[in-house]
Protein backbone atom coordinates (compact mmCIF):
# COMPACT_ATOMS: atom_id res chain seq x y z
CA UNK A 1 0.00 0.00 0.00
CA UNK A 2 1.24 3.28 -0.79
CA UNK A 3 1.29 6.45 1.08
CA UNK A 4 -0.73 9.45 0.17
CA UNK A 5 2.46 11.41 -1.29
CA UNK A 6 3.86 8.09 -2.62
CA UNK A 7 0.20 8.00 -4.77
CA UNK A 8 0.97 11.56 -5.98
CA UNK A 9 4.76 11.04 -6.52
CA UNK A 10 3.33 8.01 -8.93
CA UNK A 11 0.74 10.15 -10.73
CA UNK A 12 3.19 12.90 -11.70
CA UNK A 13 5.69 10.34 -12.73
CA UNK A 14 2.77 9.12 -14.79
CA UNK A 15 1.33 12.31 -16.30
CA UNK A 16 5.08 13.41 -17.03
CA UNK A 17 5.62 9.69 -18.74
CA UNK A 18 2.21 10.05 -21.09
CA UNK A 19 2.50 13.79 -21.92
CA UNK A 20 4.96 16.05 -20.16
CA UNK A 21 3.43 18.95 -22.04
CA UNK A 22 0.01 18.33 -19.94
CA UNK A 23 1.18 18.04 -16.46
CA UNK A 24 -2.30 19.67 -14.96
CA UNK A 25 -2.03 22.84 -12.28
CA UNK A 26 -3.54 20.61 -9.96
CA UNK A 27 -1.12 17.90 -10.04
CA UNK A 28 1.70 20.23 -9.55
CA UNK A 29 0.11 21.91 -6.63
CA UNK A 30 -0.91 18.62 -4.80
CA UNK A 31 3.01 17.75 -5.49
CA UNK A 32 4.00 21.00 -3.81
CA UNK A 33 2.04 19.87 -0.61
CA UNK A 34 4.72 16.91 -0.39
CA UNK A 35 7.79 18.23 -1.91
CA UNK A 36 9.71 21.06 -2.32
CA UNK A 37 10.61 22.59 -5.04
CA UNK A 38 14.56 20.98 -4.61
CA UNK A 39 12.43 17.26 -4.61
CA UNK A 40 10.08 18.23 -7.59
CA UNK A 41 12.82 18.81 -9.63
CA UNK A 42 14.60 15.24 -8.64
CA UNK A 43 11.83 13.49 -9.40
CA UNK A 44 11.57 15.21 -12.91
CA UNK A 45 14.88 14.19 -13.19
CA UNK A 46 14.63 10.87 -12.19
CA UNK A 47 11.70 10.00 -14.31
CA UNK A 48 13.07 11.88 -17.57
CA UNK A 49 16.54 9.87 -17.33
CA UNK A 50 14.06 6.72 -17.29
CA UNK A 51 11.94 7.61 -20.05
CA UNK A 52 15.39 8.97 -21.96
CA UNK A 53 16.66 5.06 -20.91
CA UNK A 54 13.57 3.24 -22.44
CA UNK A 55 12.95 4.69 -25.46
CA UNK A 56 16.65 4.34 -26.04
CA UNK A 57 16.89 1.14 -25.70
CA UNK A 58 13.58 0.39 -27.16
CA UNK A 59 14.84 1.96 -30.49
CA UNK A 60 17.98 -0.11 -30.67
CA UNK A 61 16.05 -3.18 -29.25
CA UNK A 62 18.17 -3.77 -26.22
CA UNK A 63 18.54 -6.99 -24.68
CA UNK A 64 17.22 -6.51 -21.15
CA UNK A 65 19.96 -8.33 -18.83
CA UNK A 66 19.61 -9.48 -15.63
Amino acid sequence: MFTEKELVALEFAEAMTRDSNNVSDELYEDMKKHFDDGEIIEIACVVGIFNYFNKFNNVLKTDITK
